[in-house]
């Protein structure tokens, strides 16, 4: 049932861990354990995160549009009709935020560059905003003259709108040459100082949320085949990314090229059942499974191929709904990997149930045959699909030591939200999420996971794609009714520095006392805040249709 092959990596020590470490995921075992105080490995790397179009500004120097750009302008595509026109104003606060992250100690910070920022057209041979390239730069030199490594993720979901209208975007095989193209441009004008490139961010929320549920940019509703056609091409694509750098750059530059994979953990509801088990692993597969074992083994996971070709004949169609990759594709994809990135928010309880499989009604969700569950005593501070459950990231991280061979992994996402209806900088919540996630982490590490880096999710309050502004993800909390975005700390900014500082938990006294200064501090933000808004005449027009709400 489970796939046992090594991964082919760049580097011949990676591929000798690989072939000695795969073994078969134990769904029978399930130890939450207590609290390990421990400290993580000498080198563990620290980091924060952000992205071109949550944070920048959109049309300024010269930048191109991108879906973004155009989705979130349409009447109801987003919450309140947010857009991130504005935004944190990022483009023009560079300094300020990399201040921001000194102050935070950290060693990484991951941000991705705009497509359309740097060729407006999309196309590499048309224009070159050279606007645009000067910005990244500043970004770059600024986090290297403080001793922040920069990691940067190519596509963050802000596809050149152009590219969108002309060829269908991720529907089209051209988009695999387009963003090659793309890619070797930031190779060429970065490469001498970034050593750590992500090719996609989530590329599974690309797929369904962008061409299956319409949900996300570009907003299109091609419900069974849509998802699994973007992804195919996505996951060509960045095959084609990872090897143009291995063979004109990796020489020179010495860097490393990954992806980022979103993946929730999915729990059997009966460990015992053998079916809930499968169904389980199947919700795994289906999501992050998806784009790894081809990135890792060559092919889509079996189950994916069973289940989605059994529907399509059962549908009446000549061929599976899911595409085939050539036995010189699969060669040429497999092991496309010098690190895994991870996102990973959430857990589900998941049992076996059957979807029909008429042929009106296919889509990537009923060809699962799942159900997804949650508890009601899991806490749910903000987004309604994120609850906090720790114990399902160590899972999720054996799972993937188990399944690709022990890949070196760099959390690049994990994080929580709170609703937007008040201003609280005492996050709590949020201490205690990033405590407990970051405790289960270690606790992998233990377990013999190769996890080498965290990035908590995100440095700042910024635009929540289709939920806008109406949810915060930020350790810094941004004032977006004031035109000049200031940034305030929530308490969780004190938390975080001090778990960086001490790389772990060095004992539960000190860990106490961190939480209780973080509180501490946070009331003196939260009167800063109060005393800005008082003052300030000058507060940037929220949407008229956005509700009002006292802040507390």
């Amino acid at each position: 049932m489970l796939l046992r092959r090594a991964c082919r990596v760049g580097h011949v020590l990676v591929l000798v861990l690989c072939l000695s470490s795969a073994e078969d995921f134990d769904w029978t075992k399930n130890d939450h354990g207590s609290f390990y105080y421990g400290t993580f490995p000498t080198g563990f790397s620290w980091g924060a995160g952000s992205s071109a179009y949550q944070t920048e500004a959109w049309d300024k120097d010269g930048k191109g549009l991108s879906i973004w750009d155009v989705f979130s302008h349409k009447k109801g595509k987003v919450q309140y009709n947010g857009t991130g026109d504005a935004a944190c104003e990022g483009y023009y606060k560079v300094k300020d935020d990399v201040s921001l992250m000194k102050e935070l100690k950290l060693n990484h910070y991951r941000f991705s560059i705009s497509w359309p920022r740097i060729l407006p057209t999309g196309i590499k041979t048309e224009h070159i905003n050279e606007k645009g390239v000067q910005y990244y730069d500043d970004l770059i030199n600024h986090l290297l003259e403080n001793k922040i490594t920069p990691v940067v993720t190519l596509y963050h979901w802000d596809l050149p709108q152009i590219l969108q209208e002309k060829y269908g975007g991720w529907q089209n095989i051209s988009m695999v040459n387009y963003f090659n193209d793309f890619a070797n441009l930031c190779f060429e004008r970065f490469g001498n100082r970034v050593k750590y490139w992500i090719t996609f961010n989530n590329p599974w929320s690309v797929a369904v949320e962008g061409y299956e549920t319409g949900e996300h940019a570009p907003g299109l509703k091609l419900r069974g085949t849509g998802a699994y056609r973007a992804a195919h091409h996505i996951i060509k694509a960045h095959a084609k990314v990872w090897h143009s750098y291995d063979m004109q750059w990796r020489g020179k530059q010495k860097g490393l090229v990954g992806i980022s994979l979103g993946g929730d953990w999915g729990e059997p509801v009966d460990i015992s059942n053998e079916k809930d088990i499968e169904a389980a692993e199947r919700y795994v597969q289906f999501y992050l499974g998806w784009f790894a074992t081809p990135i890792f083994h060559g092919d889509y996971p079996q189950v994916m191929k069973d289940f989605i070709g059994r529907k399509s004949v059962q549908q009446g169609l000549g061929t599976s709904r899911l595409p085939t990759f050539s036995p010189q594709e699969k060669s040429y994809i497999k092991g496309t990997c010098d690190f895994l990135g991870i996102g990973h928010y959430t857990t589900r309880y998941i049992t076996q149930k059957n979807n029909p499989s008429s042929r009106g009604s296919s889509s990537y969700f009923a060809d699962r045959d799942l159900a997804e569950l949650v508890d009601p005593r899991w806490p749910d501070p903000g987004s309604e699909w994120l609850y906090s459950v720790p114990w399902g990231f160590r899972r999720l991280l054996n799972f993937v030591k188990s399944q690709y061979g022990n890949p070196m992994i760099y959390v690049t996402e994990n994080g929580v939200s709170e609703k937007m209806a008040c201003t609280e900088l005492c996050d709590d919540w949020r201490i205690h999420y990033h405590k407990d996630y970051i405790n289960e982490m270690l606790k992998a590490i233990k377990d013999g996971v190769n996890v080498r880096g965290y990035t908590a999710w995100s440095l700042l309050d910024k635009f929540e794609w289709d939920e806008g502004y109406s949810e915060r993800f930020g350790l810094y909390y941004v004032d977006f009714r004031n035109k000049n975005k200031p940034r305030y700390p929530k308490a969780s900014v004190q938390f975080y520095k001090r778990v960086i500082s001490s790389n772990g938990f060095p004992n539960q006294r000190e860990v106490e006392n961190w939480r209780r200064k973080a509180i501490e501090t946070c009331s003196s933000s939260n009167q800063l805040l109060a005393a800005a808004r008082r003052k300030s005449k000058e507060h940037a027009e929220l949407p008229k249709v956005w509700p009002v709400h006292d802040e507390v």
